[in-house]
């Protein structure tokens, strides 16, 4: 890398919120280097590309994007090129061999090691740094964070994953189960809110199944005392597995009005069967019963879900039994997706391959009935006041969006006072639409 301006570092990132975490945490790194990023990559002597590998397009998507960064290297650039995240872990040091032009690997539980991998490449040695500590590092510098936002600040709470869910490549590709200490997430919440973050995100695959390595106190533990913390506005967490959600964990979640009404709660599928050959772990009866307990204690809750279409043995039975619960259910939001099938995952030794064609329809289904209940949800809060948090410009000029509580997207008009990108406001919801909600500022 050139010495004769500032070292520019070019990130990008696919996947979940712990990946974009990640991402910031890297980039803090680097500026401790005295290595700036850069929105260009065209400016960087250092690009580092966070991958994801949840499904098998986001991982062919990041490999395509090497192979563009790699050419760049071929004509003559001094760049040095990293692959990291869940990809890197799943792929490793054989990936070196196969890629000349890539510079090392790292994996999500290495990131401690990345100064490290520059070191190595600047005496001319190509590394791979992949697998996961025991434990969750104490050296965690969470004040060397690069924050890419300054209302919303992610806190990593437990990392990886025991579940051995049939389609899943996550206990792979992010370990076993390591649970952060509860004074060290006390600590960095309390950072973050002296810096002036108005919102909190709790992160964990599932972050339910946090316990202190200490003193073995459990997630209703750890979400009140983050609760209570003074000058804590707003505080989310995601994501929570169905099974594992305690009655003290409904009551935290209720008890605290800092804890925004939104609770992410993935069911996959509507389907015994299906659940069944996923290794889930719960029933559809039991998945709404717990939904039924959730809304009783905490009736403004807006509940959203992941769902798989075509796995494997999916019948039109089992199809109609998703769409009935997804009705049954009233989500705000349905994240759903096509089965991908994942190398080293249980699911691959599964019959009843379905049909793409088949799959993609039924998609497309259940997009067509969450989009009428979306609109049922939004058109019963036209007329409600909501705070919402100022996230940024909206697409048209001189409005801006937002966030409710309950996780909604409003847009309102900019007036005197209402342009501070993280400030809370109060609006008044006057219209909805299937993905967002309309609103006029209300004079505080």
């Amino acid at each position: 890398m050139s010495g004769k301006r500032p070292r520019r570092v070019f990130i990008e990132t696919w996947g979940c919120q712990m990946n974009e975490l990640d991402s910031q945490r890297m980039s803090g790194q680097l500026m401790q280097l005295g290595i700036l990023p850069t929105q260009h990559p065209d400016q960087a002597d250092l690009i580092l590309l966070n991958s994801c590998s949840v499904r098998d397009k986001a991982e062919h998507k990041v490999l395509s994007r090497l192979g563009e960064f790699r050419s760049l290297k071929r004509e003559g650039r001094e760049l040095v090129v990293g692959l990291c995240g869940c990809v890197a872990q799943q792929v490793g040091e054989g990936i070196l061999d196969r890629l000349p032009e890539l510079d090392f690997v790292i994996g999500p539980g290495r990131i401690p090691d990345l100064p490290r991998a520059l070191e190595l490449r600047r005496v001319g040695e190509r590394s791979a740094f992949t697998g996961f500590p025991s434990e969750t590092r104490d050296t965690y510098a969470f004040d060397s964070v690069a924050r890419s936002e300054s209302h919303k600040g992610m806190v990593t709470v437990i990392e990886g994953c025991d579940k051995k869910c049939t389609f899943c490549i996550v206990p792979q590709t992010r370990g076993p189960e390591r649970s952060r200490r509860l004074n060290q997430i006390l600590d960095e919440v309390r950072y973050l809110i002296d810096y002036g973050f108005v919102e909190i995100e709790l992160l964990g695959q599932t972050i339910n199944h946090w316990r202190d390595p200490e003193t073995g106190d459990d997630f209703s533990v750890l979400l009140d005392r983050v609760a209570r913390l003074e000058g804590l506005r707003r505080l989310r967490f995601i994501t929570s597995f169905p099974r594992d959600f305690s009655d003290a964990m409904i009551a935290r979640f209720t008890e605290h009005k800092n804890v925004c009404s939104y609770l992410h709660l993935p069911v996959q599928s509507g389907s015994d069967r299906l659940l069944r050959r996923m290794g889930r772990g719960y029933t559809r009866g039991e998945y709404l019963h717990l939904v039924e307990k959730i809304r009783r204690a905490r009736p403004d809750v807006a509940l959203s879900t992941d769902l798989i279409l075509g796995f494997p043995g999916e019948t039109d039975l089992d199809f109609e039994e998703t769409l009935a619960l997804v009705r049954e259910a009233r989500f705000s939001n349905v994240f759903a997706f096509l089965y991908s099938p994942r190398p080293g995952t249980a699911a691959l030794r599964l019959d009843g391959e379905v049909e793409k064609s088949v799959a993609e329809a039924r998609l497309q289904e259940v997009f067509r009935v969450q989009e009428s209940i979306q609109c049922e949800l939004h058109r019963q809060l036209v007329g409600s006041e909501q705070e919402v948090l100022v996230t940024g410009w909206g697409r048209q000029p001189g409005m801006l969006a937002a966030r409710t509580s309950c996780n909604r997207v409003v847009h309102f008009a900019l007036s005197d006072g209402d342009g501070s990108i993280g400030t809370l406001r109060r609006v008044q919801i006057t219209d909805s639409l299937s993905h967002s909600l309309k609103g006029e500022a209300l004079v505080s």
